[in-house]
């Protein structure tokens, strides 16, 4: 129970790795502001008491939604000192097949959405004098896959985001980390894998370790991060991949 008496916003909170990290933040005992564009799918059947977790729908590309969601947070569970945006989405082709809009949205979840909502959470990250923020990047941001530009490019500037986050305001008290996922078998990396007819063993197969990752293993390494067993990383991305390398 590592988190125990925190409070936590966790955006991209209905599905895949951010349902996951929502549950694990509560297990952990912290008190889980789940956001997402649809109320997030955490409930009784994951064995949580149920008021570990309190679902807030917000589009947080709108530029009010980020401040007006920290209020909404503070006035419910109180000020937070724990932030993990995982929301994000993905727009494929390289940079003559991508156009405008593509790269706006891209940008505008992955990046935008995540700056604003860092700044709208600092005032109450730093009161807590021992804030945590984990941005959930991608492995893409380090080592890019071909076809992705939007993306991989979006998920660079989430962890050169995150590193300046943690030196601006490490002397605040606030941490700042990115993780950078390589491949986890989420349901939208299965629906991938199911639409080009190609079976889970062909994908692990690039995979040093031999399978794919799980969403609980990216939640493990997020409340790690939140936690004080943490409290001299900060400014790092971590891959969390397996040791893939992108393109091998």
């Amino acid at each position: 129970m590592e988190l125990q008496g925190r409070r936590v916003i966790v955006t991209g909170a209905a599905g895949g790795i951010g349902s996951a990290i929502a549950a694990a933040c509560a297990r952990q005992g912290a008190l889980v502001a789940a956001v997402d564009r649809i109320e997030a799918a955490i409930g009784p059947e994951d064995g949580l008491p149920a008021e570990a977790i309190t679902p807030f729908i917000a589009d947080l590309t709108e530029p009010q939604a980020c401040s007006e969601l920290i209020a909404e947070v503070g006035e419910s569970l109180g000020e937070i000192d724990g932030l993990v945006n995982c929301a994000g989405v993905m727009r494929r082709g390289d940079l003559l097949e991508v156009d405008d809009d593509d790269w706006a949205v891209t940008f505008g979840v992955n990046v935008d959405a995540v700056m604003r909502l860092c700044r709208a959470a600092l005032p109450s990250l730093i009161a807590a004098e021992s804030g945590a923020i984990v941005n959930i990047a991608s492995q893409w941001g380090l080592q890019p896959a071909r076809g992705h530009i939007a993306y991989n490019s979006s998920k660079a500037a989430v962890a050169s985001l995150t590193r300046s986050l943690a030196v601006d305001f490490g002397a605040q008290g606030v941490r700042a980390n990115s993780i950078c996922p390589g491949e986890i078998l989420t349901p939208m990396l299965q629906q991938k894998l199911d639409d080009n007819g190609i079976a889970e063993s062909e994908l692990a197969s690039t995979i040093p370790l031999g399978r794919l990752g799980r969403p609980s293993e990216v939640a493990e390494l997020t409340t790690f991060l939140l936690s004080d067993r943490a409290s001299f990383i900060s400014g790092a991305a971590i891959e969390i991949a397996g040791a893939q390398q992108v393109g091998s």
